[in-house]
């Protein structure tokens, strides 16, 4: 199972890179793995601002359709438009050009909370 060490985990299965005031957010390579092949990505909040853990869109897969949070207060500023076409690269890259969102957060200190590899082992058993 791939957890990249560099980055910082939800407990909904969420990964964040942050690169000063933007996160950049997708779903984990575990969360892609137990949805399966994923069809669809839908983020209709784009220019709004939200709160953490609040619903920013949904991702679909053959069997089932999962809401994605927020996992930081913020607005988001930019959506990975690739997805609208491609959405199977969050199958096939999940960490990288499956990216979802970019969000200017307004919270630092809900970074903080946010867990890191090896606490995110620990919850999906690796």
């Amino acid at each position: 199972m791939n957890v990249p060490s560099n980055l910082k985990y939800t407990k909904d299965h969420e990964w964040v890179s942050i690169d000063g005031d933007i996160a950049t957010v997708g779903i984990t390579d575990f969360a892609q793995g137990e949805l399966g092949d994923i069809v669809y990505v839908e983020v209709e909040t784009l220019d709004e601002t939200l709160e953490k853990d609040e619903v920013f869109g949904t991702v679909e897969a053959v069997k089932t359709v999962s809401d994605l949070l927020l996992p930081l207060s913020g607005e988001i500023v930019e959506f990975n438009e690739k997805l609208e076409t491609e959405p199977e690269i969050v199958n096939s890259d999940a960490f990288g050009e499956g990216w979802m969102v970019k969000i200017k957060f307004t919270n630092p200190t809900e970074v903080e909370e946010l867990l890191d590899d090896e606490a995110y082992k620990k919850i999906i058993g690796g």
